[in-house]
């Protein structure tokens, strides 16, 4: 009897192992428990043995028995622990990798990007294709990085130019322009520079069909050695050519005033919808579309440029004006407002 129970415990034991190894979900660890230690399992069945042993063979044995029960219930533990962690990974995963695209909404209604994201990231697409990286800078701003540092002193007249949203902590406002990224970004990197700052800007106009107080604009800097204005002119006419999709669309210049660029220009472009006057250009056959100029050597200074080695160009233009021109939008107050009938035709 004693060669025969040891016998039987060391084949309960490698029997265990076996099924316990090819189980891989709950559902069959469950099943395993009876089987071994329900109330017809083999370790149960092995107890029984115990009334038919001497004593000293129920000190060698007992012990034995106690020892397989405990193994067999740590090791269904330590394997539904297993599997648990397992089927959690597996949904983390699942999370991770869930693809929105793969799934339709049950209305059956189709959902598309705004019209600014679309057009930002053609502007985008267009100024990384000539080399320009993208920059983006804080909604809040200094005085010093609105203004001064864009050689507008205090007291110069030109701070009229902007109807700012001050803030309530001295010195802060909401920035008017996009420029700020830029001394940002001289302040912090030295020439070659060529990036773009598209974002949103912030006046206090009355609300109209062409103004609003929050709108979408766009600046430009290049700044190298040997720069000059017809750099500006070259990648002016590139991007609309490229954003109006008019290999022949024509440039022209104006003079202009702009207290961070010397000399400043206008430049307007060639209509893009007609030949003889349309309601778009206001029949005269161009659209203003951008300021520009050479970056004024005080505001490079400012920045820790020397502008006796580096020159560059910059321009900025209303992104929202852009979008009314290229989508013939009447009202730009349609581009915030939410409206689907409006949305829904881009």
């Amino acid at each position: 009897m004693k060669k025969e129970l040891s016998s039987s415990i060391e084949q309960t034991i490698n029997t265990f192992n076996e099924k316990l190894a090819s189980i891989a979900s709950l559902k069959e660890l469950e099943s395993i428990t009876p089987q071994f230690l329900g109330k017809k399992g083999s370790v149960t069945a092995l107890f029984q043995n115990i009334k038919t042993l001497s004593l000293e063979e129920k000190k060698i044995f007992v012990p034995q028995l106690n020892k397989l029960k405990v193994t067999i219930e740590e090791a269904i533990s330590s394997k539904k622990i297993a599997l648990i962690q397992s089927i959690e990974k597996a949904a983390e995963l699942d999370e991770q990798s869930f693809d929105v695209t793969a799934y339709k909404p049950f209305d059956g209604h189709k959902g598309h990007v705004h019209l600014y994201t679309e057009l930002i990231e053609e502007i985008e697409n267009i100024f990384i294709s000539m080399g320009y990286d993208v920059w983006d800078g804080p909604y809040a701003e200094t005085e010093y990085y609105n203004f001064t540092a864009l050689n507008i002193p205090e007291d110069h007249p030109a701070r009229d130019m902007y109807d700012t949203l001050w803030l309530n902590k001295k010195g802060w406002l909401l920035r008017t322009h996009t420029s700020t990224v830029q001394i940002r970004t001289m302040e912090k990197q030295q020439p070659p520079l060529a990036g773009i700052v598209p974002g949103t800007v912030f006046r206090h106009e009355a609300v109209d069909a062409s103004h609003d107080i929050q709108f979408m604009q766009c600046e430009g800097l290049f700044v190298d050695k040997n720069i000059t204005i017809a750099h500006l002119f070259g990648v002016a006419k590139t991007f609309l050519q490229k954003l109006f999709n008019k290999k022949e669309l024509d440039i022209r210049i104006r003079p202009g005033y702009f207290p961070f660029v010397e000399p400043g220009v206008e430049i307007d472009m060639r209509c893009p919808f007609c030949t003889t006057g349309c309601s778009t250009c206001k029949q005269s056959c161009w659209i203003e579309v951008f300021p520009g100029g050479m970056v004024h050597p005080e505001e490079l200074r400012m920045a820790g440029i020397d502008p006796e080695i580096y020159s560059g160009f910059a321009f900025g233009f209303g992104l929202t004006r852009l979008a009314m021109i290229k989508y013939g939008i009447p009202d730009i107050r349609l581009l915030q407002s939410g409206k689907i009938s409006f949305l829904k035709q881009f």
